[in-house]
């Protein structure tokens, strides 16, 4: 995955935040935050951000699938200070939504994710209501 466009590294642009405490067990032997740990991070930051969705926007009969996730570590993070993960839906498709995370301490960004959440009914990929597309765009995508 190539960096990031400057403009989602931009917090604002994101409709849901989590806050992260850090741990000393999040640190390597380098005394930086560890990968394992940032990706930890990024997972319960996005698992947080589908609950929130859940409680507002229903997907119906579906179940929605982690198809991929892509990271990209942009500089390092330190213990103990706090770090925050920022998410929002980047795009839309037929079956499936792009999530876009923006982890950052400090007002530093650290670490930028994305991630590909497929709906699948009787185990394949089934098309998203249009009603469901609409509201995950207004209600939780990236802001102009």
């Amino acid at each position: 995955m190539p960096r990031p466009e400057p403009a989602l590294l931009d917090p604002a642009r994101y409709p849901f935040a989590h806050a992260v405490t850090t741990r000393f067990a999040d640190v390597d032997p380098n005394q930086h935050l560890n990968n394992v740990a940032l990706a930890a991070m990024m997972e319960d930051a996005r698992v947080r951000f589908n609950l929130a969705m859940r409680g507002r926007v229903r997907i119906g009969e579906r179940r929605a699938m982690v198809a991929s996730v892509a990271m990209e570590y942009l500089s390092q993070g330190h213990f103990p200070g706090p770090v925050t993960v920022h998410c929002g839906i980047e795009g839309v498709g037929r079956t499936s939504w792009t999530i876009a995370q923006l982890l950052e301490q400090e007002g530093r960004p650290v670490a930028f994710a994305r991630s590909v959440i497929v709906a699948i009914a009787d185990d394949r990929p089934t098309p998203l209501d249009d009603d469901y597309k609409l509201a995950l765009l207004e209600e939780w995508g990236l802001k102009a």
